[in-house]
Formats: C-alpha cells, structure tokens, sequence
C-alpha cells in the first residue's frame, strides 16, 4: 500500500495585496531610518563608532577603504566614478524589484518565502541603523554639517576619503533636495545595499531551481553572484561604505532567512505537509535554503 504524500498548495498572490504591503513596509522602513541618527546631533555619535570600525579593520590588517579607492579615481578619466555613483543609486532598487517581480510571476512560492525573507533582513537592518548610528567614509573628512570635519577644513582627519557623488555627481545628492530630507546620513551599518543584492542572487537561484527542477542551478548560474560583487566593489570605492557594513549585511541577510524558514516551517506544519517532501511544483525552499 503506498504511503499517501502531503503536498502544500500553491499560494494564492494578489498583486495588489502585495503592493499594499510593500508600501506599508517600505513607509515603515523609511520612517525608522530616518528618524534613529538621521539629525547632524548625531554627527559625534557616528563619528565614534567609525573610528571604533576602522580599529577593527586595522587590527585585523584589512582598513584598506582609502588606498582602494584612490587605486581607482587615480584610473584614467577617474575610472568613470560616476557610473558607480548611479549604479549606488538605481540598481538597489530596481534589480530588487524585477527580482521580485520574477519570483512572483514565475515562482510564486519562492516569491512568497524571499518576500519574507528580504522584510526580515530589513527589519533586522533597522534594528542596526538604530542601535549603531555610524558615519560613512565619505563623511569623515567631509566639512558639511553632517561631516566629522564641521566646522574646521575638510580633509581635517587626514582619512582621505572622497565623497564621489559630491565630487563627480549621479541621479541626486545626498545633501541635496528630497534626498536630504529623507536620507539617514549615519545608516551605514548594516549595509543594506549588500544584504540586498546578495538576496537578489539566491533568490534568482531558488527561482530558476524551481523552474529548472534542478539542484545543480549554483554551478551553471554563478554569475549572478556578479551583482553582490559589483555592488560591494561599488559601496567601497564610493566612500559609502566600510566592508564591515557589508559583512554584517550578509549577517542581516542570514537573519531574514532563518525567520522565513521558521515561517515557512510553521505554515508547512498547518498544512500537513513535511518538510522533507517536495511541494507540488518547485523545490522544497527549506531544503533548497540548506543546499
């Protein structure tokens, strides 16, 4: 007698629905980062826990931000700094949401599980922005009111830092307009920009597993892990960013994974459906997360 199998049901997705929570998420996730650390009060605050951050990174022989990035603006035409200032600037959002928009449309399971996912990296990285104000590296010799050099001359510090977008331009400033008026000048820890873009890549991957039905997708789609490392090469040589930042953003990322697999988990138990078994269409996300 064969043993009967429980499947877990396809979700049901209104795209409207779906909309309505990325609105209210987003208003929420903007309301946190520019409220914890986003006034120039903030500015000593921040300042002390970048140096406490560049400690770390010269004990461990590793606070190389400065050197690398004057490796590159010393390039010829300065590397075509700019284009990174756009990429800094565009690709955050706009590869999130086609992925987003790929999961949904072509995987709404996976969709269902990296939506959780990417809210609770989110969330996890609100918690940071608000625990550890901390100024970038642009700012460090910066002599605006939200730089450590306020007041005195810029490059006051010696870290040599340059602020590209100041300096060279992109889609917008941070000082500058609407931008300064929502941005959090000091939410650099965790970097979101990395946690994000390394979502986009095992999101992608749990995508075409689920289409591909196939658990060898890492090894002949590598190349989506590009865009983690163009992003985190572009937060560095931008001044936006400490690797640290990128490191705990990964950590961040790690986070909102286990919170959907426990969430995951908890709806596949309401379902009679173990999580051992394969769904009806698609892989077991528990399974592919631990793969």
């Amino acid at each position: 007698m064969t043993k009967p199998t429980h499947s877990r049901p396809e979700p049901v997705l209104r795209w409207w629905r779906e909309l309505v929570l990325v609105l209210i998420f987003y208003g929420l996730y903007s309301m946190v980062r520019s409220t914890f650390g986003a006034g120039s009060e903030s500015r000593t605050i921040a300042f002390r826990h970048a140096r406490g951050v560049i400690r770390v990174e010269d004990t461990l022989g590793l606070w190389f931000e400065p050197s690398l990035q004057q490796w590159y603006l010393d390039l010829p035409n300065h590397g075509f700094i700019r284009g990174w200032n756009i990429f800094y600037g565009t690709a955050h959002f706009a590869v999130t949401i086609g992925i987003l928009l790929f999961a949904f449309v072509k995987a709404p399971r996976v969709y269902q599980f990296a939506r959780t996912a990417l809210a609770g990296t989110t969330l996890l990285a609100l918690v940071g922005f608000a625990a550890y104000t901390l100024m970038p590296p642009r700012l460090l010799d910066d002599a605006s009111e939200y730089g450590a050099c306020a007041g005195l001359e810029p490059g006051c510090h010696g870290y040599g830092i340059v602020d590209t977008l100041d300096v060279w331009g992109g889609i917008w400033k941070f000082g500058d307009g609407g931008a300064a008026i929502v941005s959090n000048q000091y939410a650099a820890m965790p970097s979101l920009h990395f946690g994000w873009s390394m979502w986009c890549a095992v999101t992608a991957l749990l995508v075409l597993r689920a289409l591909n039905r196939s658990t060898d997708v890492a090894k002949r789609h590598w190349w989506v892990f590009l865009y983690p490392a163009a992003t985190l090469f572009c937060i560095l040589v931008t001044g936006n960013h400490y690797w640290l930042d990128a490191f705990f953003g990964a950590v961040a990322l790690g986070g909102g994974w286990l919170i959907a697999l426990g969430i995951d988990r908890w709806i596949l138990s309401r379902t009679g459906a173990p999580a051992s078994q394969p769904y009806n269409s698609g892989p077991d996300l528990a399974e592919a997360a631990r793969t």
